[in-house]
């Protein structure tokens, strides 16, 4: 029954401009780390935006060229490697896979 004393509530009713102010601070902070502002600029230029976007997507065709040309340069290499221990049954058809492979690469 403490709630009807006039000298509690003053005490949580002096505490209260604080913490909200605390607690705006918090949100400011997290805002800004977010970096909500700089996205909302971006969302006002839409040219600017689709360039952006245009320039990542370009950027992760090329990553994801060049990193698939790497991994499949490897494994050939490792499948050349894998023909000179001559193992029975297995070199001949990884043989058959890098002729196959080589003359396509002639044809581009």
């Amino acid at each position: 029954m403490d709630n009807k004393n006039p000298a509690n509530t003053t005490k949580t009713d002096e505490h209260q401009p604080e913490f909200a102010a605390k607690q705006l601070e918090r949100l400011v902070n997290r805002l800004e780390a977010m970096r909500v502002a700089e996205y909302m600029e971006l969302l006002e230029r839409p040219a600017r935006l689709i360039f952006t976007n245009f320039v990542a997507g370009i950027a992760r065709g090329l990553g994801i060229a060049i990193g698939a040309s790497l991994v499949f340069a490897l494994v050939l290499a490792f499948l050349k490697q894998l023909i000179l221990l001559n193992i029975p049954g297995i070199g001949g058809f990884i043989a058959d896979i890098v002729r196959f492979v080589e003359t396509k690469r002639g044809t581009f």
